[in-house]
């Protein structure tokens, strides 16, 4: 056996027969209690006391082991985890599992001793408890006179005591009336006082009077002789000798209670069972038989077709019987009530012969397979124990009772239910008996999944999300929140599409006041209304939102929360207007990218990673206490459009999500400062300028490739075509790959191509080749379609 091995069952071992002398002695009280009227008063020898006590210790011996076993292992591994050895364990890398196997053993060889116990020692417990109780009633009470009552504890003789010296045993002013004859108060003593002792062996009774007379009626009334005559006898002393019968324990031979359910042994009550089971089949034919012979079911037979030959016959229904008057019809329905009757009985007469051997028969079934449940308990609450402890990790008895008589609690309860079921008929044994089983199995198998993956038992801020998320449901069932919506660009109409589908209650839409745009300064409203528009929410166009008017409006509109995408700052007298708040989507990982345009900025610095946050409004720019954030990966063909769908789609999802919190009141605003690791540096996202967009071919190309990605498809980066002669011509760049240079270097701006499908311009440390492409003026095409018009490209160059 190896020394880990050895540890555990060390650790276990003592704990497990520590707990169980004590959960015996506890248990035992309780037995001791239930029978205590039993045993008080009977003079009882310490040793008959002791016996009754031992076998009734064997009985709980049961119900004693499976709570030992989970209190113990609960108490063992979770003594390990305090003393963080079961953490030193699992960093040699040896698992929860492996070291528990050998305690997995031990608790099945406790289950097969408990099944032993229970067939072997505890019939044998039950069959002498049975019999010295019945041994022990039979014993009666110790005399005990009491003052100033007629005592009647004494066969054939009743006693009065005025009063007694509870030192010395004297009474004085005795009476005592002998009805030994049974014809009524024909024999009294009166003395002053008196002395009662009785003899080792409990057979006799000796009654020493003083200073008394003894009054006695010696003749017989007869027929004639009516006359009474009446004797007297005065004395200084005088003893009276009484017998006594039972008042001494004696205890029978051999034990007469073997035929009860509770006192047979596994072979025992299979036996029984077969003999029930054959005793109550036999009924049943005897009375099926009995009945399906009867002559109306015999005439009966004779219209079934099946019991004929010939199948072919219609049975004629209006030709059975023909009724010559009323009489014949009333002495038919009396008949057919009178064979219904007698139907009846017979069946009743059959549920009163079964109704004896089916009670033993489930009480049987019951003991039968409580032998096999209760040694299946200890194994089953082991898993219980064991994993809970791991968990908690506290060995103290605290901690560890409680959770032991928790589901020691549970089991019982599921126990007595489920054998109260079953002996009534209502389940069957074997489910009844194996109810806890049912319910602590699975139990135990969650709870040594989660300490076998060094799960959380309990995760209390789940619990306490959950708890708020069903109380909001429910208040959302009676009054929606209700939501105003703030956003401009394509960006902002994905979440509003969410809440609207999610079926929040969206009671208004603010975005941009419509404006000129274009050549032909047509007036174009922003893609947030034409949402809106078309699914008939409400839109409110201010042109300040610090017009009187318009707070007006917003105001009516009664909202709970405000969820702004993409728009305007906000003054304090708006995002402070309504009940739950302000929160505002932004395109990055905030602290970082705080600005306009976080997209295309996070693009242009090249970051591998990017996402959206919500955060509520505060009197700043992108400052305020962050709710809810989540990552996006930036691949590396993405460009700011490409982008822009991802962390709308991503965002989206959020909005909801903050709402959902927001209403379920489980926000936890965290400082953005908190986000910043170490010494990282914070970058700004600030409007795009067209200063940006002009392309400097002397930076490197991976840089200005990064730049590319950034601006397309929009405002999209640009270079100026400069020819040998004539005018320039601005050239909008949107897809670039980074080439080498061709040999022998080219200086940066320099146009490289082949003028068929290749085109690149040479930058500070390579080139870029260019894919697609607008030149001033023209449509956007790719650079195949460009170079069919391109002439003469040698002459031209890019700055």
């Amino acid at each position: 056996m190896k020394k880990l091995d050895q540890f555990t069952l060390k650790a276990f071992i003592g704990p497990f027969v520590a707990i169980l002398l004590v959960v015996v002695f506890i248990l035992m009280m309780q037995f001791l209690w239930l029978y205590i009227d039993e045993l008080v008063g009977k003079g009882l020898a310490f040793g008959v006391i002791m016996e009754f006590m031992m076998w009734g210790a064997c009985t709980i011996l049961p119900m004693a082991l499976p709570l030992s076993v989970l209190l113990s292992s609960m108490m063992v591994i979770g003594q390990m985890g305090e003393n963080k050895e079961l953490m030193a364990i699992k960093a040699a890398g040896i698992s929860l599992g492996r070291l528990i196997a050998p305690l997995i053993v031990t608790a099945a060889l406790i289950s097969v001793g408990a099944f032993f116990i229970g067939n072997d020692l505890v019939p044998k417990a039950y069959n002498e408890i049975f019999t010295l109780r019945d041994d022990i009633t039979r014993t009666k009470e110790s005399i005990k006179i009491p003052s100033g009552t007629f005592y009647e504890g004494i066969d054939g003789y009743v006693l009065r005591v005025e009063d007694q010296n509870d030192d010395t045993g004297m009474m004085y002013k005795v009476q005592v009336y002998d009805h030994t004859s049974r014809r009524g108060n024909t024999a009294i003593i009166i003395a002053d006082s008196a002395i009662l002792k009785i003899s080792k062996a409990k057979d006799y009774l000796t009654f020493t009077l003083y200073n008394g007379s003894n009054y006695q009626e010696t003749n017989e009334m007869t027929y004639r002789d009516t006359s009474l005559a009446l004797s007297r006898v005065d004395f200084a002393s005088e003893q009276l000798i009484i017998p006594l019968k039972n008042y001494s324990f004696e205890k029978s031979d051999s034990a007469r209670f073997s035929d009860q359910a509770k006192s047979m042994r596994l072979v025992q009550l299979a036996h029984q069972k077969d003999s029930l089971d054959r005793h109550n089949a036999e009924a049943f034919e005897g009375h099926y038989k009995r009945i399906r012979t009867q002559s109306s079911l015999r005439q009966l037979n004779q219209l079934d077709t099946a019991r004929r030959g010939d199948l072919s016959t219609m049975f004629q229904s209006d030709k059975m019987w023909t009724w010559k008057g009323y009489e014949e019809i009333k002495n038919a329905y009396e008949k057919a009530a009178s064979e219904s009757e007698r139907m009846s009985a017979d069946v009743l007469t059959y549920n009163h012969d079964v109704y004896q051997s089916t009670f033993y028969l489930r009480r049987t079934d019951v003991e039968l397979f409580k032998k096999f449940a209760q040694a299946l308990a200890c194994f089953i609450l082991f898993f219980i124990g064991a994993p809970i402890g791991a968990m908690i990790k506290k060995g103290g008895i605290g901690m560890s009772a409680i959770f032991s008589m928790l589901f020691f609690v549970i089991y019982w309860i599921v126990q007595i239910t489920g054998e109260k079921m079953a002996k009534d008929g209502t389940w069957m044994a074997f489910h009844g008996v194996f109810s806890p089983a049912y319910v602590l199995g699975p139990i135990g198998a969650f709870l040594t999944y989660k300490a076998v993956k060094d799960a959380e038992l309990f995760n209390m801020d789940t619990v306490k999300a959950s708890w708020r998320k069903l109380l909001s449901k429910v208040a959302g069932f009676f009054r929606k929140p209700r939501i105003v919506y703030m956003g401009t660009p394509e960006f902002a109409v994905g979440p509003l599409d969410a809440l609207v589908r999610r079926g929040f209650k969206v009671v208004g839409v603010v975005t941009v006041a419509d404006k000129p745009s274009g050549r032909g300064l047509k007036v174009s409203e922003s893609a947030v209304k034409t949402y809106a528009v078309d699914h008939g929410l409400p839109v409110l166009q201010p042109v300040k939102l610090r017009d009187p008017d318009f707070l007006a409006q917003l105001a009516a509109l009664k909202a709970d929360i405000f969820v702004v995408v993409a728009f305007r700052m906000l003054p304090e007298e708006v995002w402070r207007m309504p009940r739950l708040g302000t929160f505002n989507l932004h395109a990055s990982l905030l602290p970082q990218y705080r600005g306009a345009a976080p997209i295309n900025w996070a693009i242009i610095n090249g970051e591998r990673r990017t996402g959206v946050t919500t955060f509520m409004i505060d009197h700043n720019i992108d400052t305020g206490g962050i709710i809810l954030r989540d990552e996006c990966v930036i691949e590396d063909s993405d460009n700011a459009g490409t982008l822009h769908d991802k962390l709308m789609q991503i965002g989206s999802s959020l909005v909801c999500d903050t709402v959902d919190l927001i209403i379920q009141h489980n926000v936890e605003l965290r400082l953005q400062r908190s986000f910043i690791q170490g010494s990282e540096e914070l970058r700004p996202a600030p409007k795009l300028t067209r200063e940006l967009c002009h392309i400097d071919w002397n930076r490197p190309a991976a840089e200005l490739r990064n730049l590319v990605r950034g601006l397309s498809p929009y405002p999209a980066a640009y270079t100026e075509l400069v020819p040998a002669r004539g005018e320039r011509a601005q050239l909008k760049i949107y897809e670039v790959e980074v080439v080498a240079l061709p040999e022998g270097g080219a200086a940066p701006g320099t146009i490289l191509t082949d003028g068929k499908s290749y085109l690149a311009v040479a930058a500070s440390d390579g080139a870029l080749s260019i894919r697609d492409l607008q030149l001033g003026g023209k449509k956007r095409m790719d650079v195949k379609a460009f170079l069919l018009g391109f002439r003469d490209p040698q002459s031209w160059h890019c700055e």
